[in-house]
């Protein structure tokens, strides 16, 4: 029989698998977007296609572009070095907890089929569709959590691409997409039997009724964790949205940085960073504040406790309730 943790247990010693349907009853009323929920930045990128053969997605810097048509063996490296976010597969990330994934969407240049791709900085060997029937098999495994999955940065899709990657959506989910008019919390959607809910931006989610209008996103643009958490210091001061939005706690390195920095990788950034982030987060609120925080996203979300860090978060609306 289904037994929920003791108040006076730390979030952070659920299971991380499955720490939506742990979370102690009183949270169980508390609009989704109200909790402190783990993210994973540009969530597809573990799987990004290393065969030379694979273009450089259309998004980077013409000089980039040129330079990897002509100079691919000293590029390719670095362009993989920085490109990768997310070291393990979407399973993975899902048990660690991650509950909202951040999907870029393209379609290859010069395909002829309509298979669509992940992409950050080249296109990934997974297909979307591949990854989301990873990602359904895992739902039905875990029937009380809840995935908040946000469709953006699309990349070269065409009407007819966008009605066949909606249809995809629709066949894998299922019964499991949350209509736009359900009321977001544990208990009800529960009770329903909906665990799916899809952030799609594009002018289509308005006419939609299970496509949910795109998610703010904050995005600091810092390669300094100084800098990066005086940004968000700075955007709490005028509020947070009203529904769901994401903290990307993702550092963003530019030209300069790589340069200076030949040897490392995104990763050796990010880790090296997670420290004073992490402490910043726990010193974060979830809840209806002005300064609260929703939807945590980070790169490699499985490494420094980053999970545990942001779930544990919720205990905090525990003891507002109390």
């Amino acid at each position: 029989m289904f037994s929920p943790p003791k108040r006076e247990s730390s979030l952070r010693e659920l299971p991380m698998e499955s720490w939506m349907s742990l979370l102690p009853p009183p949270l169980w009323d508390t609009p989704l977007s109200q909790l402190a929920i783990p993210g994973s930045h540009n969530a597809i990128t573990y799987c990004l296609d290393m065969n030379d053969r694979s273009p450089v997605d259309l998004t980077q810097p013409d000089l980039l572009q040129k330079l990897d048509k002509f100079m691919k063996p000293l590029i390719r490296p670095f362009v993989y070095k920085w490109a990768i976010t997310q070291e393990v597969g979407i399973k993975q990330q899902l048990d660690s907890g991650v509950r909202y994934c951040d999907l870029r969407i393209a379609h290859r240049p010069n395909d002829t089929s309509t298979d669509l791709y992940f992409y950050h900085g080249v296109y990934t060997a997974l297909t979307v569709e591949a990854v989301l029937l990873e990602i359904r098999q895992w739902m039905d495994a875990h029937p009380r959590e809840v995935l908040i999955l946000s469709f953006s940065h699309f990349l070269g899709l065409s009407p007819a691409l966008h009605t066949l990657l909606i249809s995809t959506i629709r066949s894998v989910f299922a019964s499991k997409l949350c209509p736009k008019t359900e009321v977001l919390t544990l208990r009800n959607l529960w009770a329903r039997g909906l665990s799916v809910i899809v952030s799609y931006e594009h002018v289509l989610s308005c006419s939609s009724a299970d496509l949910w209008p795109h998610i703010p996103y904050w995005w600091a643009n810092k390669c300094r964790a100084e800098e990066l958490i005086q940004e968000f210091e700075s955007r709490k001061q005028s509020g947070r949205p009203g529904g769901f939005f994401v903290t990307g706690m993702n550092l963003t390195e530019d030209l300069k940085y790589i340069c200076t920095h030949p040897t490392e990788s995104l990763k050796d950034l990010v880790v090296s960073t997670y420290p004073p982030l992490l402490s910043w987060v726990q010193q974060q609120s979830p809840g209806c504040g002005g300064g609260s925080l929703n939807i945590i996203a980070g790169d490699f979300v499985t490494e420094s406790g980053f999970v545990p860090t942001v779930v544990s978060l919720n205990e905090k609306l525990l003891t507002h309730s109390s």
